[in-house]
């Protein structure tokens, strides 16, 4: 009886030791595992603190340097170290393997990609860089001062010339001319021909009416006060005489004006030239003292005056106009050429033909 006693309570102290042992074993796989998933978390701690921004990208296994993989295949069975400490020095050797190869390239900071195996055999990426991180400052001021620099920085671009809508090359106008020329002057050019500065006893009166097609033969172009551009003038003129022996003049005359454009002036100065040949109704031959000795006579014109623009297709002019008529000596020596001499002031409007033109900035 005492024997069975004995053996039912050793049997139950076996009992006892077993179930003590299975939950001693059951402690101790708890702080295990509670120990790799501390380290697992550490080991994560340490690489996120040198990662920088970049793409995940899994290496194939077994490659080495940029992109080689780190992992339990690697670490564990050939260092004989256990997990953590394989992790550590797998990480170490490719930050050192990074850092030489980027020092070579002369550049800082490695992204690279690696993997980790857990207790359970998934394999997991780990963070995806190595190295420094750049300064955010640095990433992100440079493009916006750059920004503001530009929005800040004046600009110089020079306001666009209207007059380039004005006086281009090939436009063509319509213009008609008047002018009142009292004055009586010697011929300006006495002093080619040979003759002295002098005048008659015959004053002249000539009131000149002119319409011209006027075609600008180039752009505006030229340095200094010389900008400008040149116009031709086809012209076809009457003149009437209310003070002389003779009463109109008819003449076809051509010439050319210089006109000189600057930058967005509305006024415009000018020079002008123009020469033809006509016919007068002489008295000379009639027996009129220092009239003109000859019907056919040739003319020449030359003033100086302002234009104004008001907008692209109109504009009116006001200037000074010298005018020469005579026979050029042709009717000498039967009867000698005096030749009228006379200037005033000339009055004119230009209408463009055509449609307008459109030119950019300068």
């Amino acid at each position: 009886m005492a024997a069975m006693k004995f053996a039912d309570c050793r049997e139950q102290v076996e009992n006892r030791g077993s179930v003590f042992q299975l939950a001693v074993g059951m402690v101790l796989l708890a702080f295990v595992a509670a120990g790799g998933t501390m380290e697992g978390q550490s080991l994560q701690a340490v690489v996120a603190e040198s990662q920088v921004p970049g793409a995940i990208t899994q290496a194939p296994k077994g490659t080495g340097g940029f992109g080689a993989e780190i992992g339990p295949s690697n670490a564990h069975e050939n260092s004989g170290l256990a997990e953590g400490e394989a992790d550590r020095a797998a990480i170490i050797s490719l930050e050192e393997s990074c850092a030489m190869k980027i020092s070579a390239l002369g550049v800082d900071g490695c992204p690279m990609t690696a993997s980790r195996t857990d207790s359970s055999g998934t394999q997991e990426l780990l963070p995806e860089s190595f190295g420094p991180k750049p300064p955010l400052a640095a990433m992100d001021d440079s493009p916006r001062e750059n920004v503001k620099a530009a929005a800040v920085e004046p600009s110089h671009t020079s306001k666009p010339d209207f007059n380039r809508n004005i006086y281009y090359k090939n436009k063509l106008e319509l213009s008609f001319e008047t002018g009142w020329h009292p004055v009586n002057i010697p011929f300006v050019y006495d002093f080619a021909v040979g003759d002295s500065y002098n005048t008659t006893s015959l004053k002249y009166t000539l009131v000149p009416i002119i319409a011209s097609l006027r075609w600008h033969v180039n752009d505006i172009g030229g340095p200094w006060i010389f900008r400008g551009n040149f116009d031709f003038a086809f012209s076809g003129s009457v003149t009437l005489i209310p003070r002389g022996p003779e009463t109109h003049y008819f003449a076809f005359i051509f010439g050319i004006r210089r006109n000189f454009v600057h930058r967005n002036w509305r006024i415009v100065p000018y020079f002008d030239e123009q020469g033809g040949i006509g016919k007068i109704d002489a008295k000379e031959p009639l027996g009129v003292l220092y009239g003109q000795g000859q019907n056919l006579t040739f003319t020449y014109n030359m003033g100086t005056g302002i234009r104004y623009n008001p907008d692209a297709r109109y504009s009116i002019s006001a200037g000074m106009n010298y005018m020469h008529i005579s026979n050029g000596y042709l009717s000498e020596p039967k009867f000698v050429n005096y030749g009228i001499n006379v200037y005033g002031p000339m009055l004119g409007i230009d209408v463009r033909l055509g449609k307008p033109r459109h030119y950019g900035s300068e």
